[in-house]
């Protein structure tokens, strides 16, 4: 196999809980997470000349390795002394820095796919404790699907999947720094009530309940950014004012979410964020659910 083509999915958080700040300054987090159908592309392909290339339709990434896909290509090359190189086009769909691990799931396409190429004979278990050493969201970008994920972000269990549902995907131009939301946070001082409750929402899944997994979700990070971005809320504001179930925020943000159980709902909640210029970049996608 001399070239592999392959799609980075990206996920939301459908509930996201920060439990405490860990004396190593790491936060364990309880949180589940979604892949969605919104998608980067990629395609590897061998090349005579040692090294690897990474190519991107976005002037502003790194191509070297300050970008995970860089690091995934290199991580299982050096591993395997794989003396062929590799060149890797990445198409950017998925917002960047945006909450949506849409780094993290180009880096794990390509442990993927650097396996499938060179036929390593990697499991996804073998794969997914690879995966992260480049990042706490690899693993799980390595598995997709519905999972819960705890202590860091790298300790995942299977959930049920997503009920079917319409999902309208809307980031603000403006970027958000991981680092400044977690520094904001002062996760042991939070009171009860500003903890989703993901148990609660796990049960909704099990019982496929849609409007009742919306009624539950929550995102504890929205406590910094909110204030500090008011816009979050205006576009949470606007899609639920235009039928959606349910909205928030994913990730560390800034990109916002809303999950419609009618599609002609979605596109007129497309038609309201529009015209109030509230997003750079708007999209409708669907639940990604992987078939176990």
């Amino acid at each position: 196999m001399d070239k592999i083509q392959l799609k980075a999915l990206a996920k939301i958080n459908l509930g996201l809980d920060v439990l405490r700040r860990r004396e190593d300054g790491y936060h364990e987090v309880k949180m589940i997470m979604q892949t969605i159908g919104l998608h980067d592309d990629l395609e590897i392909r061998k090349t005579k000349t040692p090294g690897i290339q990474v190519k991107t339709n976005l002037y502003y990434l790194p191509t070297n390795e300050n970008n995970l896909v860089y690091k995934a290509a290199k991580l299982l090359m050096d591993e395997f002394q794989i003396q062929d190189g590799v060149s890797i086009q990445l198409k950017k769909r998925i917002p960047v820095a945006a909450g949506m691990a849409g780094g993290s799931s180009d880096g794990a396409a390509v442990l993927w796919g650097i396996n499938q190429m060179y036929g390593l004979g990697l499991s996804m278990q073998a794969l997914m404790e690879r995966g992260v050493r480049l990042g706490a969201d690899v693993p799980y970008c390595i598995q997709r699907g519905t999972a819960l994920a705890e202590g860091i972000g790298e300790k995942l269990s299977v959930l049920p999947p997503m009920p079917k549902c319409t999902i309208l995907i809307a980031k603000p131009g403006i970027s958000v720094s991981t680092k400044f939301v977690y520094e904001n946070l002062h996760a042991n001082d939070l009171k009860p009530e500003q903890h989703p409750d993901v148990d609660s929402m796990i049960e909704a899944m099990r019982q496929k309940d849609l409007g009742l997994l919306c009624s539950r979700m929550g995102n504890v990070l929205e406590t910094v950014t909110i204030p500090a971005y008011p816009v979050i809320n205006e576009i949470k504001r606007t899609m639920m004012d235009n039928g959606a179930i349910g909205s928030m925020m994913s990730g560390s943000g800034p990109t916002v979410f809303g999950i419609f159980d009618s599609p002609a709902a979605a596109k007129q909640a497309v038609k309201a964020v529009r015209a109030a210029k509230l997003a750079k970049q708007i999209c409708l996608t669907t639940p990604y659910n992987v078939k176990r």
